[in-house]
Protein backbone atom coordinates (compact mmCIF):
# COMPACT_ATOMS: atom_id res chain seq x y z
CA UNK A 1 0.00 0.00 0.00
CA UNK A 2 1.00 3.61 -0.28
CA UNK A 3 2.34 4.18 3.36
CA UNK A 4 -0.49 5.93 5.41
CA UNK A 5 0.10 5.93 9.18
CA UNK A 6 -3.03 5.10 11.41
CA UNK A 7 -4.11 8.51 11.82
CA UNK A 8 -4.26 8.97 8.06
CA UNK A 9 -6.52 6.00 7.83
CA UNK A 10 -8.79 7.86 10.52
CA UNK A 11 -8.99 10.84 8.89
CA UNK A 12 -10.06 9.05 5.17
CA UNK A 13 -12.46 6.49 7.18
CA UNK A 14 -14.07 8.74 9.66
CA UNK A 15 -12.50 6.55 12.34
CA UNK A 16 -11.46 7.11 15.78
CA UNK A 17 -8.19 5.76 17.28
CA UNK A 18 -7.91 3.37 19.67
CA UNK A 19 -5.07 2.09 21.52
CA UNK A 20 -2.61 3.79 19.69
CA UNK A 21 -1.22 7.48 19.06
CA UNK A 22 -1.87 7.26 15.01
CA UNK A 23 1.50 7.37 14.25
CA UNK A 24 2.23 3.26 13.56
CA UNK A 25 1.89 3.18 9.21
CA UNK A 26 -0.06 0.84 6.78
CA UNK A 27 2.32 0.20 4.20
CA UNK A 28 0.68 -3.22 3.16
CA UNK A 29 -2.97 -4.03 1.39
CA UNK A 30 -5.76 -4.49 3.53
CA UNK A 31 -6.31 -7.94 5.05
CA UNK A 32 -9.17 -9.70 6.19
CA UNK A 33 -7.92 -13.63 6.64
CA UNK A 34 -6.27 -13.23 10.36
CA UNK A 35 -3.98 -16.17 9.24
CA UNK A 36 -2.36 -14.46 6.76
CA UNK A 37 -2.17 -10.77 6.51
CA UNK A 38 0.78 -9.27 5.23
CA UNK A 39 3.00 -7.66 7.92
CA UNK A 40 2.46 -3.43 7.85
CA UNK A 41 -1.10 -4.67 6.54
CA UNK A 42 -4.48 -3.28 8.19
CA UNK A 43 -7.09 -6.30 9.43
CA UNK A 44 -10.69 -5.72 8.53
CA UNK A 45 -12.77 -7.15 10.90
CA UNK A 46 -15.60 -8.07 8.29
CA UNK A 47 -18.63 -10.01 10.24
CA UNK A 48 -20.20 -12.65 8.34
CA UNK A 49 -22.72 -15.36 9.02
CA UNK A 50 -21.04 -17.81 11.16
CA UNK A 51 -17.36 -15.72 11.88
CA UNK A 52 -17.00 -12.31 13.63
CA UNK A 53 -13.78 -10.53 12.65
CA UNK A 54 -13.43 -8.81 15.32
CA UNK A 55 -12.84 -12.03 17.33
CA UNK A 56 -9.44 -12.26 15.21
CA UNK A 57 -8.21 -9.16 15.66
CA UNK A 58 -5.74 -9.91 18.16
CA UNK A 59 -4.04 -13.02 16.02
CA UNK A 60 -3.88 -11.07 13.06
CA UNK A 61 -1.89 -8.01 15.18
CA UNK A 62 0.11 -10.91 16.66
CA UNK A 63 0.68 -12.53 12.65
CA UNK A 64 2.34 -9.24 11.57
CA UNK A 65 -0.94 -6.60 11.17
CA UNK A 66 -0.27 -2.87 12.40
CA UNK A 67 -3.73 -2.32 13.80
CA UNK A 68 -7.54 -3.69 13.32
CA UNK A 69 -10.20 -1.27 10.97
CA UNK A 70 -12.98 -2.59 13.36
CA UNK A 71 -16.15 -1.24 14.58
CA UNK A 72 -15.65 -2.10 18.36
CA UNK A 73 -12.50 -1.95 20.19
CA UNK A 74 -10.71 -5.49 19.89
CA UNK A 75 -7.92 -4.94 22.88
CA UNK A 76 -5.27 -4.10 20.02
CA UNK A 77 -4.49 -1.07 18.14
CA UNK A 78 -7.45 -0.33 16.25
CA UNK A 79 -9.49 2.71 14.45
CA UNK A 80 -12.67 2.13 15.25
CA UNK A 81 -15.52 2.82 12.53
CA UNK A 82 -19.24 2.32 11.87
CA UNK A 83 -19.44 -0.27 9.16
CA UNK A 84 -16.13 -1.90 7.91
CA UNK A 85 -17.25 -2.49 4.47
CA UNK A 86 -17.67 1.29 4.09
CA UNK A 87 -14.42 2.05 5.53
CA UNK A 88 -12.51 -0.30 3.51
CA UNK A 89 -14.07 1.67 0.49
CA UNK A 90 -13.32 4.68 1.85
CA UNK A 91 -9.61 3.99 2.74
CA UNK A 92 -9.06 2.47 -1.30
CA UNK A 93 -10.39 6.08 -2.28
CA UNK A 94 -7.90 7.78 -0.13
CA UNK A 95 -5.03 5.18 -1.55
CA UNK A 96 -6.15 5.90 -5.01
CA UNK A 97 -6.15 9.54 -4.45
CA UNK A 98 -2.24 9.49 -3.47
CA UNK A 99 -1.59 6.89 -6.62
CA UNK A 100 -0.58 8.30 -9.83
CA UNK A 101 -0.33 5.53 -12.81
CA UNK A 102 -2.51 4.59 -14.98
CA UNK A 103 -5.42 2.96 -13.70
CA UNK A 104 -7.21 0.24 -15.83
CA UNK A 105 -11.17 -1.20 -15.56
CA UNK A 106 -12.10 -4.41 -17.31
CA UNK A 107 -16.00 -5.12 -17.52
CA UNK A 108 -18.12 -7.30 -19.71
CA UNK A 109 -20.45 -10.37 -19.15
CA UNK A 110 -17.75 -12.59 -19.86
CA UNK A 111 -14.21 -13.23 -19.88
CA UNK A 112 -13.04 -11.01 -17.62
CA UNK A 113 -11.14 -12.41 -15.40
CA UNK A 114 -9.04 -13.99 -18.36
CA UNK A 115 -8.62 -10.43 -19.94
CA UNK A 116 -7.71 -9.48 -16.52
CA UNK A 117 -4.54 -11.98 -16.48
CA UNK A 118 -3.53 -11.90 -19.75
CA UNK A 119 -3.31 -8.18 -19.60
CA UNK A 120 -1.68 -7.89 -16.01
CA UNK A 121 1.30 -10.15 -17.64
CA UNK A 122 1.36 -7.96 -20.72
CA UNK A 123 1.65 -5.04 -18.62
CA UNK A 124 4.14 -6.27 -15.80
CA UNK A 125 6.27 -6.89 -18.42
CA UNK A 126 6.84 -3.59 -18.92
CA UNK A 127 6.33 -2.10 -15.88
CA UNK A 128 5.53 -2.90 -12.13
CA UNK A 129 1.32 -4.35 -12.12
CA UNK A 130 -1.11 -4.60 -9.81
CA UNK A 131 -4.35 -6.89 -10.25
CA UNK A 132 -7.15 -8.59 -8.96
CA UNK A 133 -6.47 -11.67 -7.48
CA UNK A 134 -8.63 -14.56 -9.02
CA UNK A 135 -12.39 -12.60 -9.59
CA UNK A 136 -11.86 -9.79 -6.52
CA UNK A 137 -13.95 -7.51 -8.17
CA UNK A 138 -16.41 -7.01 -5.32
CA UNK A 139 -17.08 -4.66 -2.33
CA UNK A 140 -14.35 -6.63 -0.77
CA UNK A 141 -11.85 -7.85 -3.26
CA UNK A 142 -12.23 -4.31 -5.03
CA UNK A 143 -10.77 -2.23 -1.79
CA UNK A 144 -8.12 -5.10 -1.35
CA UNK A 145 -6.83 -4.69 -4.55
CA UNK A 146 -6.68 -1.01 -4.81
CA UNK A 147 -5.02 -0.66 -0.88
CA UNK A 148 -2.37 -2.99 -3.15
CA UNK A 149 -0.57 -0.13 -4.79
CA UNK A 150 3.15 0.88 -3.97
CA UNK A 151 4.51 4.37 -4.62
CA UNK A 152 6.49 2.21 -7.94
CA UNK A 153 3.36 0.67 -9.27
CA UNK A 154 2.57 1.72 -12.55
CA UNK A 155 -0.12 -0.34 -13.68
CA UNK A 156 -3.71 -0.99 -11.48
CA UNK A 157 -5.79 -3.26 -13.06
CA UNK A 158 -9.43 -3.60 -12.10
CA UNK A 159 -11.98 -6.22 -12.91
CA UNK A 160 -15.01 -4.61 -12.38
CA UNK A 161 -18.08 -7.26 -12.25
CA UNK A 162 -21.86 -5.66 -11.85
CA UNK A 163 -25.06 -7.37 -10.52
CA UNK A 164 -27.22 -4.02 -10.98
CA UNK A 165 -27.16 -0.43 -12.39
CA UNK A 166 -25.02 1.77 -10.28
CA UNK A 167 -22.62 -1.20 -9.45
CA UNK A 168 -19.64 -0.28 -11.81
CA UNK A 169 -20.39 3.35 -11.02
CA UNK A 170 -19.86 2.61 -7.29
CA UNK A 171 -16.25 0.87 -7.99
CA UNK A 172 -15.08 3.87 -9.87
CA UNK A 173 -16.02 6.12 -7.58
CA UNK A 174 -13.72 4.04 -5.56
CA UNK A 175 -11.37 4.48 -8.61
CA UNK A 176 -11.79 6.03 -11.56
CA UNK A 177 -10.27 4.50 -14.34
CA UNK A 178 -8.14 6.37 -17.35
CA UNK A 179 -8.55 3.44 -19.17
CA UNK A 180 -11.89 1.56 -19.27
CA UNK A 181 -12.11 -1.68 -21.70
CA UNK A 182 -15.33 -3.29 -22.43
CA UNK A 183 -15.39 -6.83 -23.40
CA UNK A 184 -19.28 -8.21 -24.16
CA UNK A 185 -22.54 -8.12 -23.52
CA UNK A 186 -24.07 -11.20 -22.96
CA UNK A 187 -26.84 -13.17 -21.51
CA UNK A 188 -25.33 -13.84 -18.10
CA UNK A 189 -27.39 -12.10 -15.52
CA UNK A 190 -29.99 -11.46 -17.45
CA UNK A 191 -32.86 -12.63 -15.46
CA UNK A 192 -31.75 -9.87 -12.60
CA UNK A 193 -31.38 -6.83 -15.50
CA UNK A 194 -34.34 -7.62 -17.31
CA UNK A 195 -32.77 -7.50 -20.48
CA UNK A 196 -29.06 -7.51 -23.07
CA UNK A 197 -29.98 -3.68 -23.45
CA UNK A 198 -29.90 -3.03 -19.84
CA UNK A 199 -26.72 -5.47 -18.89
CA UNK A 200 -25.33 -2.98 -21.42
CA UNK A 201 -26.64 0.42 -20.27
CA UNK A 202 -25.03 -1.09 -17.00
CA UNK A 203 -21.41 -1.89 -18.20
CA UNK A 204 -21.24 1.61 -20.07
CA UNK A 205 -21.05 3.05 -16.41
CA UNK A 206 -17.39 2.24 -16.62
CA UNK A 207 -17.32 4.24 -19.89
CA UNK A 208 -19.18 7.25 -18.56
CA UNK A 209 -16.79 7.20 -15.34
CA UNK A 210 -13.72 8.38 -17.49
CA UNK A 211 -12.42 11.60 -17.71
CA UNK A 212 -12.10 14.00 -20.50
CA UNK A 213 -8.21 12.53 -21.35
CA UNK A 214 -9.09 8.65 -20.46
CA UNK A 215 -9.64 5.83 -23.53
CA UNK A 216 -12.12 3.69 -24.22
CA UNK A 217 -11.39 0.66 -25.18
CA UNK A 218 -14.16 -1.32 -26.89
CA UNK A 219 -15.05 -4.57 -28.70
CA UNK A 220 -15.72 -3.48 -32.62
CA UNK A 221 -17.59 -7.17 -32.88
CA UNK A 222 -19.71 -6.72 -30.45
CA UNK A 223 -22.37 -4.03 -31.87
CA UNK A 224 -23.51 -3.09 -27.98
CA UNK A 225 -20.30 -2.04 -27.07
CA UNK A 226 -19.04 -0.49 -29.70
CA UNK A 227 -22.45 1.73 -29.65
CA UNK A 228 -20.76 2.80 -26.58
CA UNK A 229 -18.17 5.37 -28.27
CA UNK A 230 -21.17 7.52 -27.56
CA UNK A 231 -20.68 7.66 -24.26
CA UNK A 232 -17.10 9.31 -24.55
CA UNK A 233 -15.87 12.23 -26.33
CA UNK A 234 -12.10 11.35 -25.94
CA UNK A 235 -10.18 8.36 -27.21
CA UNK A 236 -11.71 5.32 -28.07
CA UNK A 237 -9.58 2.58 -29.67
CA UNK A 238 -11.41 -0.81 -30.53
CA UNK A 239 -10.45 -4.26 -31.02
CA UNK A 240 -12.20 -7.50 -33.46
CA UNK A 241 -11.57 -9.40 -36.26
CA UNK A 242 -13.34 -6.62 -38.57
CA UNK A 243 -10.69 -4.29 -40.83
CA UNK A 244 -11.98 -1.45 -39.21
CA UNK A 245 -10.85 -2.41 -35.43
CA UNK A 246 -7.94 -0.46 -34.48
CA UNK A 247 -6.56 -3.81 -33.12
CA UNK A 248 -7.18 -7.03 -34.92
CA UNK A 249 -6.82 -10.88 -35.29
CA UNK A 250 -6.28 -12.35 -38.95
CA UNK A 251 -5.44 -15.77 -39.65
CA UNK A 252 -7.32 -17.53 -36.90
CA UNK A 253 -6.26 -21.18 -36.58
CA UNK A 254 -6.25 -23.92 -33.28
CA UNK A 255 -3.88 -26.22 -32.49
CA UNK A 256 -5.34 -28.97 -30.63
CA UNK A 257 -7.44 -26.02 -29.16
CA UNK A 258 -4.63 -22.97 -28.78
CA UNK A 259 -5.19 -20.65 -30.52
CA UNK A 260 -2.55 -18.70 -32.97
CA UNK A 261 -3.08 -15.18 -35.05
CA UNK A 262 -1.39 -12.54 -36.26
CA UNK A 263 -2.03 -9.46 -34.73
CA UNK A 264 -2.59 -6.25 -36.65
CA UNK A 265 -1.82 -2.32 -35.54
CA UNK A 266 -0.88 0.89 -37.40
CA UNK A 267 0.34 -1.25 -40.21
CA UNK A 268 2.04 -3.39 -37.76
CA UNK A 269 2.05 -7.19 -37.64
CA UNK A 270 3.59 -9.89 -35.08
CA UNK A 271 2.41 -13.87 -34.99
CA UNK A 272 0.64 -14.64 -31.80
CA UNK A 273 0.26 -18.29 -30.35
CA UNK A 274 -1.39 -18.63 -26.79
CA UNK A 275 -0.95 -20.56 -24.20
CA UNK A 276 -4.32 -20.21 -22.88
CA UNK A 277 -7.24 -22.85 -24.89
CA UNK A 278 -10.32 -22.03 -26.81
CA UNK A 279 -10.87 -19.65 -29.96
CA UNK A 280 -12.93 -17.50 -27.78
CA UNK A 281 -9.82 -16.59 -26.12
CA UNK A 282 -8.85 -14.73 -29.32
CA UNK A 283 -11.13 -12.16 -28.16
CA UNK A 284 -10.10 -11.86 -24.56
CA UNK A 285 -6.55 -11.54 -26.39
CA UNK A 286 -6.99 -9.09 -28.55
CA UNK A 287 -8.70 -6.97 -25.40
CA UNK A 288 -5.62 -6.98 -23.18
CA UNK A 289 -3.18 -6.51 -26.17
CA UNK A 290 -5.52 -3.04 -27.24
CA UNK A 291 -6.05 -1.89 -23.74
CA UNK A 292 -1.87 -2.47 -23.06
CA UNK A 293 -1.34 -0.46 -26.19
CA UNK A 294 -3.86 2.44 -24.88
CA UNK A 295 -1.73 2.28 -21.95
CA UNK A 296 1.83 2.71 -23.94
CA UNK A 297 3.49 -0.61 -24.18
CA UNK A 298 5.16 -1.08 -27.01
CA UNK A 299 3.87 -2.97 -29.86
CA UNK A 300 6.50 -5.70 -29.63
CA UNK A 301 6.35 -6.08 -26.07
CA UNK A 302 2.81 -6.93 -26.35
CA UNK A 303 2.65 -9.27 -29.04
CA UNK A 304 6.07 -11.20 -27.18
CA UNK A 305 4.28 -10.96 -23.57
CA UNK A 306 0.98 -12.20 -25.07
CA UNK A 307 2.30 -15.08 -26.89
CA UNK A 308 3.68 -16.23 -22.88
CA UNK A 309 1.35 -15.17 -20.63
CA UNK A 310 -0.23 -17.93 -18.93
CA UNK A 311 -3.21 -17.57 -16.94
CA UNK A 312 -2.89 -16.64 -13.13
CA UNK A 313 -6.71 -17.81 -12.03
CA UNK A 314 -7.80 -21.42 -11.99
CA UNK A 315 -10.93 -22.67 -13.33
CA UNK A 316 -10.43 -21.12 -16.65
CA UNK A 317 -9.71 -23.33 -19.86
CA UNK A 318 -7.02 -25.17 -17.52
CA UNK A 319 -5.97 -28.23 -19.74
CA UNK A 320 -3.85 -31.10 -17.87
CA UNK A 321 -3.53 -34.51 -19.06
CA UNK A 322 -3.12 -37.52 -16.57
CA UNK A 323 -0.74 -40.12 -16.91
CA UNK A 324 -3.96 -42.66 -18.54
CA UNK A 325 -4.05 -40.09 -21.37
CA UNK A 326 -7.13 -38.41 -19.92
CA UNK A 327 -7.61 -35.04 -20.43
CA UNK A 328 -9.10 -32.73 -18.24
CA UNK A 329 -10.57 -29.13 -19.06
CA UNK A 330 -11.69 -26.83 -16.25
CA UNK A 331 -13.80 -24.65 -16.89
CA UNK A 332 -15.72 -24.73 -13.66
CA UNK A 333 -15.23 -21.22 -12.10
CA UNK A 334 -18.17 -19.75 -14.01
CA UNK A 335 -20.86 -20.11 -16.63
CA UNK A 336 -22.42 -17.54 -18.43
CA UNK A 337 -24.73 -19.24 -21.38
CA UNK A 338 -22.38 -17.49 -24.27
CA UNK A 339 -18.86 -19.62 -22.17
CA UNK A 340 -20.43 -22.61 -22.28
CA UNK A 341 -21.17 -22.67 -26.11
CA UNK A 342 -17.63 -21.15 -25.94
CA UNK A 343 -16.47 -23.87 -23.97
CA UNK A 344 -18.21 -26.60 -26.08
CA UNK A 345 -16.56 -25.64 -29.08
CA UNK A 346 -13.18 -25.88 -27.05
CA UNK A 347 -14.14 -29.24 -25.93
CA UNK A 348 -14.44 -30.18 -29.50
CA UNK A 349 -10.84 -29.12 -31.01
CA UNK A 350 -8.90 -30.29 -27.94
CA UNK A 351 -10.63 -33.75 -28.29
CA UNK A 352 -10.60 -33.92 -32.01
CA UNK A 353 -10.44 -37.77 -32.72
CA UNK A 354 -10.52 -38.25 -29.26
CA UNK A 355 -13.62 -39.60 -27.25
CA UNK A 356 -15.61 -36.50 -24.99
CA UNK A 357 -17.36 -35.73 -21.84
CA UNK A 358 -18.60 -32.91 -20.77
CA UNK A 359 -19.83 -32.41 -17.05
CA UNK A 360 -22.16 -29.28 -17.12
CA UNK A 361 -24.23 -27.37 -14.67
CA UNK A 362 -26.89 -25.66 -14.99
CA UNK A 363 -27.45 -22.22 -15.69
CA UNK A 364 -29.00 -19.92 -13.35
CA UNK A 365 -30.30 -16.04 -13.15
CA UNK A 366 -31.49 -16.42 -16.92
CA UNK A 367 -34.91 -15.16 -16.31
CA UNK A 368 -37.73 -16.04 -18.69
CA UNK A 369 -34.41 -17.00 -21.39
CA UNK A 370 -33.34 -20.00 -19.42
CA UNK A 371 -35.51 -22.95 -21.44
CA UNK A 372 -34.21 -21.11 -24.60
CA UNK A 373 -30.38 -20.92 -23.24
CA UNK A 374 -30.85 -24.20 -21.83
CA UNK A 375 -32.21 -25.76 -25.57
CA UNK A 376 -29.18 -23.92 -27.07
CA UNK A 377 -26.52 -25.73 -24.93
CA UNK A 378 -28.33 -29.12 -25.56
CA UNK A 379 -28.04 -28.40 -29.26
CA UNK A 380 -24.28 -27.42 -29.35
CA UNK A 381 -23.48 -30.07 -27.04
CA UNK A 382 -25.09 -32.80 -29.81
CA UNK A 383 -23.15 -31.04 -32.45
CA UNK A 384 -19.88 -31.33 -30.29
CA UNK A 385 -20.42 -35.10 -30.94
CA UNK A 386 -20.41 -36.25 -26.75
CA UNK A 387 -19.99 -39.42 -25.75
CA UNK A 388 -21.67 -38.38 -22.53
CA UNK A 389 -23.30 -35.38 -20.47
CA UNK A 390 -23.83 -35.11 -17.25
CA UNK A 391 -25.96 -33.09 -15.76
CA UNK A 392 -25.73 -31.32 -12.66
CA UNK A 393 -28.11 -29.42 -10.92
CA UNK A 394 -31.90 -29.93 -9.93
CA UNK A 395 -34.04 -27.00 -11.51
CA UNK A 396 -35.66 -26.56 -14.29
CA UNK A 397 -32.42 -25.93 -16.40
CA UNK A 398 -31.27 -29.37 -15.56
CA UNK A 399 -34.11 -30.99 -16.53
CA UNK A 400 -34.44 -28.95 -20.15
CA UNK A 401 -30.93 -29.76 -20.74
CA UNK A 402 -31.02 -33.34 -19.96
CA UNK A 403 -34.83 -33.55 -21.57
CA UNK A 404 -33.05 -32.27 -24.83
CA UNK A 405 -30.13 -33.63 -24.95
CA UNK A 406 -31.32 -37.29 -26.63
CA UNK A 407 -27.18 -38.78 -26.54
CA UNK A 408 -26.25 -40.99 -23.04
CA UNK A 409 -27.23 -38.01 -20.39
CA UNK A 410 -26.47 -38.69 -16.59
CA UNK A 411 -28.23 -36.41 -14.43
CA UNK A 412 -26.54 -35.48 -10.75
CA UNK A 413 -28.74 -33.14 -8.54
CA UNK A 414 -26.49 -30.33 -7.01
CA UNK A 415 -27.27 -31.46 -3.70
CA UNK A 416 -24.75 -34.30 -3.68
CA UNK A 417 -21.48 -33.66 -2.57
CA UNK A 418 -18.38 -33.37 -5.51
CA UNK A 419 -17.23 -37.19 -4.28
CA UNK A 420 -20.84 -38.07 -6.28
CA UNK A 421 -20.54 -36.45 -9.62
CA UNK A 422 -16.65 -37.40 -9.69
CA UNK A 423 -17.47 -40.88 -9.14
CA UNK A 424 -20.24 -40.90 -11.64
CA UNK A 425 -17.66 -39.71 -14.58
CA UNK A 426 -15.01 -42.40 -13.22
CA UNK A 427 -17.80 -44.61 -14.01
CA UNK A 428 -18.21 -43.92 -17.47
CA UNK A 429 -14.45 -42.39 -18.12
CA UNK A 430 -11.87 -44.67 -20.46
CA UNK A 431 -8.02 -43.91 -20.89
CA UNK A 432 -7.69 -41.14 -23.66
CA UNK A 433 -11.07 -39.66 -23.21
CA UNK A 434 -11.28 -35.93 -22.68
CA UNK A 435 -13.50 -34.20 -20.27
CA UNK A 436 -14.99 -30.84 -19.89
CA UNK A 437 -15.97 -29.38 -16.31
CA UNK A 438 -18.00 -26.14 -16.63
CA UNK A 439 -20.24 -24.69 -14.38
CA UNK A 440 -21.38 -21.55 -11.95
CA UNK A 441 -18.93 -21.12 -8.93
CA UNK A 442 -21.85 -22.12 -6.57
CA UNK A 443 -22.27 -25.80 -7.97
CA UNK A 444 -18.42 -26.41 -7.06
CA UNK A 445 -17.54 -28.07 -9.65
CA UNK A 446 -13.83 -27.12 -9.55
CA UNK A 447 -14.09 -29.62 -6.90
CA UNK A 448 -14.90 -32.22 -9.35
CA UNK A 449 -12.37 -30.97 -11.78
CA UNK A 450 -9.97 -31.27 -8.97
CA UNK A 451 -10.38 -34.97 -7.97
CA UNK A 452 -10.74 -35.89 -11.31
CA UNK A 453 -6.94 -34.99 -12.32
CA UNK A 454 -5.86 -38.19 -10.37
CA UNK A 455 -6.11 -41.24 -11.99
Amino acid sequence: MIPMTLAEVAAATGGVLDTTDGTPVVDAPLAFDSRRPSPGSLFACLTGALVDGHDFAALAVEQGAVAALAQRPVHVPAVLVPDVLTAMSDLARAVHQRYDGVTIGITGSAGKTTTKDLLAHVLAAHAPTVANRASFNNEIGFPVTVSSVRPDTRYLVLEMGARGKGHIQALCDIARPGISTVLNIGSAHVGEFGSREAISDAKAEIVRALPATGKAVLNADDPLVAAMRREHDGRILTFGTDEGADVRATDITTDEGRPTFTLHHQGRTAAVQLTVYGRHNVTNALAAATTALAADVPFDTVATALSEARMATGGRMAVTTRTDGVTLINDAFNASPESVLAALDALTEVGRGRRRIAVLGEMAELGDASVQWHWRVADAAARAGLAHLLVVGSGEGADVLADAYTAATHTVPDRHTADTVSAAVRAILLPGDVVLVKGAHALGLDAVADQLLTV
